[in-house]
């Protein structure tokens, strides 16, 4: 799977704004992978024109469609004039909306608070039949319910260490038993996210990927920065301090160090070892058989799907090829 991500005013990385073009082109480059929208941010978007242009990417790239959903961040949202507190329910909306459209044969119509369709025949259907899967952006307990109740995949984006995510994807296995689908089918698929760096030399691998995504939800990002409890929420999901490390973090909390951006929990883990992070599976770095141990921590919590960043702003240009390179070599064949 390659999934492509859409995003709007990030300026050092993720120039993604209209991944269906991307998409669009990869899917004519491309025979047997399968491309998912890792996602489609629905209240940025009517839901006939979303249909629309699923259905036609679905077609060139011959049914290798995944459509991914999500709302965004409160920085891209007011961006783009759309209230933050209205985005939830518009996305419930247009999820509703859009296997509806793709099942419909003829007129299509819909009345509800923020959408109202005429009746009109909406073209293309997707290729896949009777669409395609359909996954949704979580980081939370709540919206793991929310895919479950809806029948649909998770896509976790929290990057958490998998020993704190066994719980979430027990309960998301459970629950989606007794689903009320949005689709034509229930989509039981898990996928977790977190960056990924494979190297020759192990630990300079590690140490490439630990500061990468220490990076990654450094408190320069947009992201990050409209969120006071982050660091406290990230600390806790990458396993914590461990205990023979917390008398070298007191010190943190003592007022002794300038901690900068995000006070004491983000300087706690901007100083997590990186042997550490590889160990407990939050980041998949290192050698071959480093990344290979990290990737079956997730495998053994029972998640389908690893979504690995690789191109970081972080990570030179000719080491993501060697990273992408030894990933498909040596440590995608160790499962399959």
């Amino acid at each position: 799977h390659l999934w492509f991500v859409e995003h709007h005013f990030l300026t050092t990385f993720s120039g993604s704004s209209a991944p269906e073009v991307i998409i669009s082109a990869l899917s004519r480059l491309t025979k047997k992978i399968r491309i998912g929208f890792g996602v489609v941010v629905l209240p940025n978007h009517h839901p006939v024109q979303v249909s629309e242009r699923i259905s036609m990417v679905d077609h060139l790239s011959g049914g290798r469609v995944e459509f991914g959903v999500g709302r965004s961040s409160p920085y891209e949202q007011l961006g783009l004039g759309i209230d933050p507190r209205d985005t939830r329910e518009i996305m419930e909306e247009s999820l509703n909306i859009i296997p509806k459209i793709w099942q419909t044969e003829g007129l299509f119509s819909h009345k509800g608070k923020h959408f109202d369709i005429p009746e009109r025949e909406i073209l293309p259907k997707p290729k896949q039949s009777p669409h395609p899967p359909i996954w949704m952006a979580c980081t939370q307990a709540s919206s793991y319910e929310m895919a479950a109740e809806k029948g649909i995949g998770v896509l976790s984006f929290g990057s958490g260490a998998p020993a704190g995510m066994k719980e979430h994807v027990e309960n998301y296995r459970e629950n989606i038993k007794n689903a009320n689908p949005v689709g034509g089918f229930v989509n039981n698929q898990w996928a977790n996210f977190t960056l990924g760096h494979c190297g020759h030399d192990d630990q300079e691998a590690k140490e490439i990927g630990a500061s990468a995504i220490k990076e990654f939800f450094g408190p320069n990002r947009p992201y990050t920065a409209d969120r006071a409890d982050v660091y406290e929420k990230l600390l806790d999901s990458w396993g914590g301090i461990p205990e023979h490390l917390q008398a070298n973090f007191s010190r943190f909390l003592g007022g002794e160090e300038d901690l900068g951006g995000g006070g004491a929990p983000r300087a706690m883990l901007g100083d997590l070892p990186a042997e550490l992070l590889a160990e407990r599976g939050v980041i998949v770095a290192g050698n071959p058989e480093s990344c290979i141990e990290s990737v079956r921590r997730h495998e053994e919590i029972g998640v389908d799907q690893l979504l690995l960043i690789m191109q970081s702003d972080q990570v030179p240009h000719e080491k993501v090829m060697t990273s992408i390179e030894l990933f498909g070599k040596e440590v995608i064949p160790a499962f399959q």
